[in-house]
């Protein structure tokens, strides 16, 4: 992927890319979804982590895809399930229930890492359809507009909208997300934007809160919501009414985050600039803030490895692997 494209872009270009060949198309009427009730086979990215091959499988719901699966190398999901374990672990010994379920679970998973297997695509399989999109060919943030998860753009076509509010949560995010937000915003003061932060689980928060983030979101004036889906449910808190918003969730239909509410879907990094701009950014005011992030993405995309985190592997001593 080009310098400054996410995976978020990623996402957003299926539909991008669909539109382009004729599979999808954005208005109601006479509405073409070559996606409908299809299984989603991506390949050509082995090596993502599994919680970035979430934010990629997450989205098949917003075109209507019966499911997704992504082809990964096993050292990714390997590395996944040995940190599941300790997870598995800590939770027997914190007392979460089933106990017996989740011991079950920690075998199943140790059978497998014993002798992984994935399964993959037949040699000859044929498909409805074929998307090819070349990351290469991608060099500036992809949203989609107010208020359909099908209407993808590219930021040079929206650059410059103002906005009210943004929304950094959902499952679309990992920790990684909320490190590079905080970098983004750089300690900044009094935003001129209503920013909500809710990161998807308490383990995120916590080392959050240790690694010194949540003072970058309070500096700001960032409203840090209970971990969970916060806004993204559509039945809990909202944005003001008529609001024009950045936001990562999962889909904007109308109404969902916020009565006659304007809603754009981006990435964590673009919704964290647009904040502190006040306006969905230019390419260039988009690369220009990105490039804190690019300098220092091995550290700010590390992600959770429960069986690397002290005090969850004296947690799980004792418990029965």
């Amino acid at each position: 992927m080009q310098p400054g494209v996410t995976l978020r872009d990623l996402v957003h270009a299926i539909p991008l890319y669909a539109i382009k060949k004729g599979l999808l198309t954005v208005a109601k009427s006479g509405k073409i979804n070559e996606f409908s009730g299809r299984i989603l086979e991506i390949e050509g990215l082995p090596n993502l982590k599994v919680e970035q091959a979430f934010e990629l499988s997450d989205a098949s719901a917003e075109r209507s895809a019966a499911g997704c699966t992504i082809k990964l190398n096993k050292e990714p999901v390997e590395e996944y399930l040995k940190s599941n374990i300790v997870l598995m672990q800590n939770m027997i010994a914190n007392g979460y229930e089933d106990k017996r379920t989740l011991q079950r679970r920690i075998e199943k998973v140790q059978a497998w890492l014993d002798a992984p297997n994935l399964l993959e695509a037949d040699k000859d399989a044929e498909y409805a359809h074929v998307i090819e999109i070349d990351m290469n060919e991608i060099k500036e943030p992809i949203l989609c507009c107010p208020n359909d998860p099908d209407d993808a753009k590219f930021l040079s076509d929206v650059a410059g909208t103002k906005i009210d509010e943004a929304f950094i949560g959902s499952c679309m995010t990992n920790i990684g997300h909320f490190r590079a937000a905080a970098k983004l915003l750089g300690g900044s003061r009094d935003i001129p934007v209503k920013l909500w932060v809710a990161p998807p689980t308490k383990m995120d928060e916590s080392e959050l809160i240790k690694e010194g983030h949540y003072a970058n979101f309070g500096a700001a004036g960032a409203r840090t919501e209970m971990p969970g889906c916060s806004l993204c449910m559509g039945n809990q808190a909202q944005v003001r009414e008529g609001a024009t918003v950045v936001s990562t969730s999962t889909r904007n239909f109308p109404n969902r985050l916020g009565k006659n509410t304007n809603v754009f879907l981006a990435s964590a990094e673009l919704a964290a600039i647009a904040s502190k701009l006040g306006h969905i950014p230019t390419v260039a005011e988009y690369h220009e803030a990105m490039g804190i992030v690019n300098k220092d993405g091995a550290a700010i995309y590390k992600y959770l490895n429960f069986n690397q985190i002290e005090e969850y592997v004296e947690n799980a001593k004792g418990v029965t692997a």
